[in-house]
């Protein structure tokens, strides 16, 4: 079987990442175009994969004019930039693999969904913690009935100080209004995780969180505008020289300096830092998402979980308990414990002693699974392979919608399983939030 030509469309962090394991993989793959404005980043990448000038595009509409000359689009774009490139794309039967989130509001999401369908092309979204090996592993200890039946969860996501700092103040997804809440931008990931876990869909949700610390009034006597230029920065846990510093250090040259610039050295972080976005001082940003947000659900059968996303720790894998009516479950992304209550015994998974040759491909290996899986689908032309399909993504979106309208209007959003998408949508929404944050789409109450 032929490789699937691949069209990147997004050169960044993400779309560049997808084209580094699809390098390493080239019986799977190969990259034969790429869309991205920015020439520093789009020609390293096309350059390294031989991609001819003429699918060389700096902008993502001159592929789409053309006809179709790849099997699959990896759409890679910001957040606010999936619904056009998607659509068009898929238009030209190119089957989509997107970023999540498949985009801002109900509505756009729905519109990718429905080109998909009509169009008769398969589309994949990027929620890769289904296809980590520690995933897999969980779930078939879940199925194996070894815990009897799931009663509740709690699954914590410590994003971890410097990423908050770095992605969600500093960074490309600091505004709910430009990109998404951040319960999108980056937890649509574990909403989505806990329903594949579970096995079940929600029916209830509240939600509580707010930008608690990354504000004016918190910032230490004397903070300047810029680290380069404050007078307490070495007292900041926050500062930019000591984050980035501590990374070029260390020899790392990929995410997150790779967003800071295209080739990260010494100086070009220093001027990066002097000048762009990434060396503002945390409490002086254009920042609106929260810092910190828990979740309650209540799912079909009465199952119940929690789910708290918090800048405010060492960066870590994610952790949860799992609550059966057999045993319990404690997951740290690296080992699974297992305690049964029949045996009092204890047993540990080690994940990373069943390496399957992806774990290191990012998100515990989220990333390279998610590859391995969708491009095999596309070169059998079996929609049925992809774990996170369109439809299944927006069911987890229309989660997301609720939470954060719960969040938003302090109240319980019931659900009603009475559409075919799981829950009832209602018209977009167009009130906002505190500290201007944008409600876009939920689900009827009852």
């Amino acid at each position: 079987m032929s490789p699937v030509r691949v069209l990147i469309v997004g050169a960044g962090s993400r779309g560049g990442g997808y084209a580094r394991w699809i390098r390493r993989h080239p019986e799977v793959a190969e990259v034969v175009a790429v869309a991205e404005p920015r020439a520093a980043y789009r020609e390293p990448l096309a350059d390294e994969h031989g991609v001819p000038p003429e699918l060389r595009f700096a902008d993502w509409r001159e592929a789409a004019a053309l006809p179709r000359f790849a099997d699959a689009a990896l759409v890679c774009t910001l957040d606010d930039a999936h619904l056009e490139p998607a659509v068009a794309l898929a238009g030209r039967g190119y089957h989509l693999l997107v970023e999540k989130p498949l985009a801002q509001t109900r509505e756009d999401c729905e519109t990718i969904v429905a080109a998909a369908r009509r169009n008769g092309v398969i589309l994949g979204v990027c929620h890769v913690l289904r296809y980590a090996p520690y995933t897999r592993m969980l779930k078939e200890i879940v199925g194996s009935g070894r815990i009897g039946e799931i009663v509740s969860v709690d699954h914590l996501e410590p994003v971890g100080f410097w990423h908050q700092a770095h992605s969600y103040v500093r960074g490309n997804w600091r505004s709910a209004e430009s990109t998404a809440p951040m319960l999108m931008a980056k937890s649509c990931h574990d909403l989505d995780w806990l329903r594949y876990i579970v096995g079940r869909d929600a029916v209830a949700v509240s939600s509580f969180g707010s930008l608690r610390h990354f504000r004016p009034e918190h910032a230490p006597p004397g903070a300047a505008e810029r680290c380069v230029d404050c007078a307490v920065e070495r007292d900041c846990p926050y500062s930019a020289p000591r984050v980035y510093g501590r990374f070029l250090a260390e020899g790392r040259t990929g995410w997150p300096l790779d967003v800071l610039t295209p080739e990260p050295t010494e100086y070009t972080v220093a001027e990066a830092l002097r000048t762009g976005p990434y060396g503002r001082c945390v409490y002086h940003c254009d920042n609106d998402v929260v810092d910190h947000q828990v979740v309650s659900l209540e799912f079909t059968g009465g199952v119940t979980a929690t789910f708290t996303m918090t800048a405010f720790n060492r960066p870590r894998p994610r952790e949860t308990r799992i609550f059966g009516t057999r045993g319990e479950l404690y997951c740290d992304g690296s080992r699974i414990t297992h305690y049964d209550f029949l045996t009092d015994r204890t047993d540990v998974v080690d994940v990373a002693a069943a390496n399957d040759g992806l774990i290191d491909s990012g998100h515990g290996g989220g990333d390279g699974g998610l590859l391995a899986e969708f491009l095999p689908a596309v070169a059998a032309g079996d929609p049925s392979r992809v774990a996170t399909s369109g439809e299944d993504a927006l069911r987890s979106h229309l989660l997301v919608f609720a939470a954060e309208r719960a969040r938003l209007e302090g109240r319980v959003v019931r659900l009603r399983p009475d559409g075919p998408e799981g829950v009832r949508p209602v018209a977009r929404l167009a009130d906002h939030g505190p500290a201007g944050q944008r409600l876009a789409g939920g689900t009827v109450p009852e």
